[in-house]
Order: C-alpha cells, then structure tokens, then sequence
C-alpha cells in the first residue's frame, strides 16, 4: 500500500517525536535531581509519619546528591497538601508524602476537587505500622474473646474512645464493632493524646491506638493491652496476640510512601523507587522505622499501585456501612 507524502510525513514526524520524548525522559532521569526537591507532609511537624519522611528526606539527599526538604502543610486530612502536589509539574521536584489518610478520604469526603488514585502516582511504599486494642485495669477481661462476651453482656455500657472518626485509630474501633457485633459507645476526641488520659482514668474503658503512643502507658501498667491490629505480632509487643487470633479475618494498619503527580516519567519514579528500598533494606534505617512502631514496607511501583486500589476498596466499605464522615 502506497502511503500518501503528507501522511508518511506525519508518521514519520510522530515516530521521531515519541522517540525524541523516551529520550528526553531517560536524559531527566539520568540527571535527577538537578535542584532542590520538595516533600510534602499533610501532617504537623513532630509526629511519626513527619519523622519518617524527615528520614527518608534524609537518606535520598545523601544518595542523590540534592537537598530534598519537607514541607509540613497539615490540614483537611492531608487533602491540602496532597492538592498542591496534583496541581504542581509532574517533573519529579515535587513530592508527596502519601498515606492510609488518603485512602479514607476517598470515601470520609463527599467532593474532593482531584482523584487520589487518578491522580497521584504511587512512587514506593515505605512503612506500615498497625495498633493495639487496649483497656483500663477495671476492666474485667483479659483476652479479646473475654472482652466480647463483656461487651456483649453490657450492651451500650462500654465507652470506647476514639482518637476521630476520620483517624486510623478511631476506623479501627469502628471495624472491630462491626466484625465483633458488640455496641460499644464511641466517644469521640480530636487525637489519641487527648483521648489517654480519661482512659488512663477509666472514664472510658477501652481504645485502639497507635502503637508509638501507647507503649509508655502500657509499660507502666496503667493500660492493658488485649490484642494488636495487625495479622502477626509486633515486636514491641511481643506477648499481645493479634485480634485475628480471636476475630479472624480482622487486620487494620496504616501505611505511608511516596507519590508524585500524575505523569511524572516512569524513569524518575524508578529512580526514587529504587533509593527507597535500598533504604528500606538497611539495617539502620529499618531500626529507626521499627522504634516507631512500625515496620519496613518496600515493592515496586505497580505492587504499591495495587496494594493503594485494594486498601482503598476495603477501608470505603467499612467507611459507608458505619455511616463514618470527616469532621
């Protein structure tokens, strides 16, 4: 067949623009970074998921040769900060902390003005960090199977506090009423440190927290631990069972990573991919991640993709049967 001159023209024109733009995108990321590189964290400075892309940030600027500088810009769930990287050039300089918050606003917010799965491009999955189901003393129970047949027998007289209803902590809770089929009474506070001391007082009776923030009570006595979120032990928590143990198909963990806009260069999300498990598989890095309570989270780009779509589906369920909205 015999190509008319305009047509083969535009053809030609096309193939060498594609092959002009693979090598465009190979010499970026060659390149990458070439200047400073913002990290964006949806969350206050201070607290774990800001401290570990602060070590993250860390790392990647010792091995890539520029400064990448985190940017706290809390509120709205993270929704103002995970804005900001959709709306900014998907070019690799700017960079975001993604979280399990991300995924529970899908379903927590009724309009939101971007698509997390559409439009954030999952770099590297980092850490993941689950939590423990914890009680006062006068509590009669001592197992997760025993705290059920309590609650069970005291049907809507057991307080249950809740860091928020749009928290990891505070879905948790919610999860558990829902596999457990107990009516327990959420009582609800903005956080989990305001939530500790009327459960430490026994004016509500039982929490599920972050790990990190319940340790020092739980080591003092003054909690007692019942059961942990996860689907195995933790190593901080090595005699606590998971919950599975009792209600079984029950796991509930948060995670964060990194993401970047949509249509960052495949190249660069490979390059960043790649310093993320070569952190993630030292020993001293992994250390600090385990002091907070968490634990290494690595895989590629596309197992980080899949895992984000699945969690999402999950905790969206749970969400809209719970009648759970954002605050």
């Amino acid at each position: 067949m015999v190509i008319p001159l305009a047509r083969r023209k535009f053809l030609q024109m096309a193939a060498g623009s594609a092959a002009l733009a693979g090598v465009s995108n190979t010499a970026l990321a060659l390149n990458y970074p070439a200047r400073p590189v913002r990290l964006l964290v949806g969350f206050p400075a201070g607290g774990p998921l800001d401290i570990s892309a602060r070590l993250l940030a860390q790392w990647l600027s010792a091995r890539l040769g520029q400064q990448f500088v985190v940017e706290n810009h809390p509120g709205a769930d993270t929704n103002i900060a995970t804005e900001m990287v959709v709306r900014a050039p998907p070019d690799g300089y700017t960079l975001l902390q993604v979280s399990s918050a991300n995924a529970f606003n899908t379903a927590l917010y009724d309009r939101l003005d971007f698509d997390f799965l559409r439009d954030i491009a999952p770099i590297a999955s980092m850490r993941r960090a689950g939590g423990v189901m914890e009680v006062h003393p006068s509590v009669p129970t001592h197992t997760v199977s025993e705290f059920i047949a309590y609650a069970r027998a005291n049907p809507g007289k057991i307080n249950m506090a809740s860091a928020g209803p749009a928290s990891a902590p505070g879905l948790y809770g919610e999860l558990f009423k829902k596999m457990a089929g107990v009516d327990l009474v959420t009582v609800n506070y903005r956080g989990s440190n305001p939530a500790l001391p009327d459960l430490i007082a026994g004016r509500v009776q039982v929490m599920f927290d972050v790990v990190i923030t319940a340790l020092a009570p739980i080591r003092a006595g003054q909690l007692r631990p019942l059961g942990v979120t996860t689907a195995t032990r933790l190593d901080v928590l090595p005699d606590v069972p998971p919950i599975a143990d009792f209600v079984p198909g029950y796991e509930a963990s948060t995670w964060a990573g990194l993401g970047a806009p949509h249509n960052t260069p495949r190249e660069i999300i490979e390059v960043l991919n790649r310093e993320v498990n070569a952190a993630l598989a030292d020993p001293g890095f992994k250390a600090q991640l385990v002091n907070q309570g968490a634990e290494p989270f690595g895989g590629s780009p596309a197992e980080f993709a899949k895992f984000i779509a699945a969690y999402t589906e999950k905790w969206a369920k749970v969400i809209r049967a719970t009648g759970t909205k954002a605050e």
